[in-house]
């Protein structure tokens, strides 16, 4: 039986592959194996299939990072793996996928992420006053001014325009973008411990 959730599962995938302009209802009808009018007996159209596949797709996000910083000793430990996360994950999602998405349905990707709970920002948020707690990160850093400045250079490490691969790879562009940021904000102790853990940074994909 072709289910709500087997339908969102199959266009993931499919989105995630190829992008989303190319890939139409009669190509998730044709992986399915089923009919239109089953697709369309759970959702409108394609816009509201995209809207449901991104709410179920940043839901996976959110919980794979949380698992990620409940399995980490400490605040830099787990920021090293969620960067890992994202870098490989940037590298399985043809970039067809976000771009098109903020070319052809504006807004939609910022709402999905809104109805997750800002998820990234309020995790960020976790991590430093963790790593203040534990004395390694600056008692009196901006904690909103750090976070917004790390998710902007997250993005700036996927900006394959300003950054082209192979000419940057991830690993130059995490030790020479956010591992340099991540030492200004730590104290001494901080400081010696990413010096220990920096290899957690490096990026095998």
């Amino acid at each position: 039986m072709v289910t709500r959730e087997l339908i969102i599962q199959s266009a993931i995938k499919l989105f995630l592959e190829n992008g989303v302009k190319t890939v139409t209802i009669d190509r998730i009808v044709k992986e399915l194996h089923t009919s239109k009018r089953t697709i369309y007996s759970h959702f409108k159209d394609k816009t509201a299939l995209l809207g449901a596949c991104l709410s179920v797709y940043h839901a996976r996000i959110r919980q794979e990072n949380a698992a990620v910083i409940r399995s980490s000793d400490n605040a830099i430990e787990a920021m090293a793996y969620l960067h890992k996360h994202i870098i490989q994950r940037a590298s399985q999602v043809n970039p067809n996928f976000f771009n098109d998405i903020l070319h052809y349905y504006p807004g939609m990707l910022h709402e999905s992420y809104r109805k997750n709970g800002n998820f990234a920002h309020r995790q960020l948020v976790e991590l430093a006053d963790w790593g203040i707690r534990d004395g390694i990160f600056l008692a009196d850093m901006d904690v909103d001014v750090a976070v917004k400045t790390v998710l902007t250079l997250l993005k700036l490490l996927k900006d394959n325009d300003q950054f082209p691969y192979p000419d940057y790879s991830k690993e130059r562009l995490t030790f020479g973008i956010l591992v340099p940021y991540l030492r200004g904000v730590c104290t001494r102790k901080g400081v010696e411990l990413l010096e220990m853990q920096e290899e957690l940074f490096q990026v095998s994909l």
